[in-house]
Parts: C-alpha cells; structure tokens; sequence
C-alpha cells in the first residue's frame, strides 16, 4: 500500500487557506459594490450575529429622504463634521490620533461616518491595528464607489441603537414612537450623542452627559449648511 507524498499535501493545503483568505478578504470589495445598488438594503455584522444567537433584531429600512433633515445633520455634527469633504478617511483627525499613540497619551476616536459604516458593515468591535488596517482601505474604496447620500442612508439603517435595535426607523419608534421622518430636533440630538454607547446611553432617559451634550449638537445644527450640502444641497 502506498501512500501520496507528504509534501504534495501541504501544498494543496497551503494553496486551499491561500484562497481561503483571499476570498475573505475580496468578499467586502464585491459587496461594496454590490451595496451601490439603491434597492438593495445591507445588515451588519451586529445584526447577523443576534439573528443567529437571539433570533432577530428590529430594523425598519428607510430611505434617506424619509428621515427628518434634523437627524441627518445631528448625526454629522455629532459623528463627524468633515463628511462632505473627506474621502472616506480624515487623514488630520487620524494623524492626530497616531501622534498621541506614539506619545504614549490616550487617543481620541477619529473613525469617520464611512470607517464607521464599513465597520459595522463587515468587521467586529473593538480598538485593534487589525480592524483598523483593514477598515481603512474599505473606507477609501466605499466612498470611492458610495456616493455621500449611500453612504449616509446605510448608515443610519444600520446603526445600532440598543440591544436589537438597528438603523433609525426602529430607533425613532422605541424611543420616542415616531417615525424617523417626524424626529424632532431635540429628539435627533439625543439620538445622536447615544451612538458612542448605544446600549447605556438611552436617548428616551437621556444622562447628565447626554443632556449636556445635547444642545451643542442642537447649535451645530443650526448652523450646519455647508458641512451638510453634499447631502441637502
């Protein structure tokens, strides 16, 4: 009896993980473009994972056009005031963050709405140099694909907002049982400053924090028109 040689074996094998990774690492480039086609309504990793551990999880899809205005802006003013200008990365803001690195000081986040949506859309949380060297690239390739009102509009639908709660529509009926269209401003603020800490920071009992950040978002609002036009116009 004889046997096929060892080393032919491994070679197979190396060459199975080496399409292996490949393939895991491709599959977010296809789905981002696949995601640039309008009707088509992406769910998270988050939203996967309670799916198959909890049973499901509560999102409502809605276009953009049918969230408050106020909502929109609250959360750029809030998440990341640069959207409009940046190309997926803001390389200042993350320089910053790569000095206070190497200085030993505590860094600050500097994760934009678009790093923030490809995250939640196909890697995990937590701070590690792996997620964030792949979350880079994604980034810049989304937002090179997204146009910025995609790109908002799946971000908002997949958000998460509590405990099964994703995007929005389903965030505005828990808290406060209206659609995203009739959020108010004060509502939309509240909403917005949860997002850091969605599962302790609830907008319907807002803490001291969240009502102290809360009008600062308000006033940035306000005073928000060209930080918001690749969005409004």
């Amino acid at each position: 009896m004889t046997f096929p040689p060892l080393l032919p074996f491994r070679s197979r094998l190396a060459r199975r993980f080496a399409i292996g990774v490949f393939v895991v690492l491709a599959l977010p480039y296809l789905l981002i473009l696949f995601y640039a086609i309008p009707f088509v309504r992406p769910v998270s990793t988050l939203m996967v994972s309670d799916l198959v551990l909890s049973g499901g999880y509560k999102r409502q899809w809605v276009a953009l056009d049918d969230i408050a205005p106020n909502m929109v802006r609250s959360v750029m003013m809030s998440e990341d005031g640069q959207f409009c200008v940046h190309h997926g990365v803001d390389w200042k803001q993350m320089r910053g963050v790569v000095e206070d690195a190497l200085d030993g000081e505590a860094t600050r986040g500097a994760s934009t709405i678009t790093m923030q949506t490809v995250k939640n859309l196909f890697l995990w949380n937590g701070r590690s140099f792996l997620r964030k060297g792949m979350e880079l690239p994604l980034a810049l390739f989304a937002d090179a694909v997204w146009s910025k009102r995609r790109t908002m509009e799946i971000y908002l639908n997949i958000a998460e907002w509590g405990e099964g709660i994703y995007g929005i529509d389903a965030a505005a009926m828990f808290y406060f049982k209206v659609p995203a269209a009739r959020l108010s401003l004060r509502q939309s603020s509240l909403l917005a400053v949860s997002l850091p800490n969605p599962i302790e920071r609830q907008a319907s009992k807002p803490t001291r924090l969240m009502r102290r950040l809360s009008p600062v978002i308000e006033r940035r609002v306000r005073m928000s028109g060209e930080y918001t036009r690749c969005i409004f116009g």
